[in-house]
């Protein structure tokens, strides 16, 4: 029976009036920039909507702005994501310019973009460059993986995470950092992240001879893709009432927002990556990119929009960019 509305646009309840804690900003650290939504997969737990016939990718402009606002903000993480970001035209530029103002790059990887055609040296060259890859694998079971993801990707998958170890990524004593993301398969938190990491690194080294850095456990956000699916099923409510009940009031202070900026493929800055899919800009007006390279330091005890879908990152464990928050 369910406890919840049937019918719900994709971002209703994260639009309601918000009962989440107030939070200001911290100095930043992390420029995170969704390239695009064009990916080669449309996995059903999306937030952003993307697939293979999406057409958004960030202008050339302000993908040469990036590097300067790096360098100005002094920022220490560039965060790639998308869509798939590997398959925006300038994203090796942007990794080699942001690498040359010595910034930490991560590259938020669906691990089968390694195997498409003209990518062939993509995992080569993002070793050379020492990025860190943070890949989506939201099970170490075939069907499990491809019933969230699409028919034939845990093959694919492994064959790209064998790639990447034989380059050197996940294996012992090297600077190469490959972390796997772990998402619900449906409307439920994510299991303790260390008890779940360790499962993942014994089936995937018995099964398949694959090593990996860590796990990090990600909760599903009750927008767009997620969101429309729970609607339809009648647990868009019942979800919402789970991450409220378990929100816990020392995960805020961890939370990625605090010291994170997003930036969507049009160039607008946002609170988190969340806030971009549901149009929650950072401050009382519009912000874009070309503003923090004005001024950064204004950011500082700057509010952050929150609303309903924030639970779902304190809820539990926690949940940010990085895994559990506890």
């Amino acid at each position: 029976m369910s406890c919840g509305p049937s019918e719900f646009e994709s971002d209703a309840l994260s639009a309601l009036p918000s009962s989440f804690p107030p939070l200001k900003r911290r100095r930043l650290e992390t420029l995170q920039v969704n390239l695009g939504y064009r990916c080669n997969q449309s996995c059903s737990h999306c937030h952003v909507d993307a697939g293979p016939w999406r057409t958004e990718m960030m202008e050339p402009h302000l993908v040469d702005l990036i590097p300067q606002v790096l360098r100005h903000c002094q920022l220490r993480t560039l965060d790639l994501t998308g869509g798939a970001p590997e398959l925006h035209p300038q994203f090796r530029d942007l990794v080699r310019a942001a690498r040359a103002e010595d910034v930490a790059v991560i590259d938020r990887c669906n691990l089968t973009i390694l195997s498409e055609p003209g990518q062939e040296s993509l995992a080569e060259f993002l070793a050379d460059c020492g990025v860190r890859i943070v890949a989506s694998l939201p099970c170490y079971e075939k069907d499990r993986v491809d019933q969230q993801r699409g028919r034939g990707v845990f093959e694919r998958s492994l064959d790209a995470l064998k790639t990447l170890n034989r380059l050197g990524y996940g294996m012992p004593g090297s600077p190469l950092e490959l972390d796997l993301v772990y998402n619900p398969s449906g409307p439920f938190l994510p299991p303790p992240q260390q008890t779940l990491e360790e499962q993942y690194r014994q089936q995937l080294m018995q099964s398949h001879g694959i090593s990996f850095n860590h796990l990090l456990t990600l909760a599903n956000m009750p927008i767009k893709r997620f969101a429309q699916d729970l609607a339809f099923s009648g647990n868009l409510g019942c979800y919402q009432t789970l991450l409220q009940e378990a929100h816990r009031p020392e995960n805020l202070d961890a939370v990625m927002c605090r010291t994170l900026i997003s930036v969507s493929w049009t160039g607008a800055l946002y609170d988190c990556d969340f806030n971009q899919q549901l149009g929650c800009s950072v401050g009382a007006e519009p912000a874009v990119l070309n503003d923090l390279l004005r001024t950064h330091d204004g950011l500082v005890d700057q509010p952050i929009a929150v609303a309903e879908h924030c639970f779902g990152c304190t809820a539990g464990q926690g949940s940010s960019c990085g895994g559990s928050l506890s």
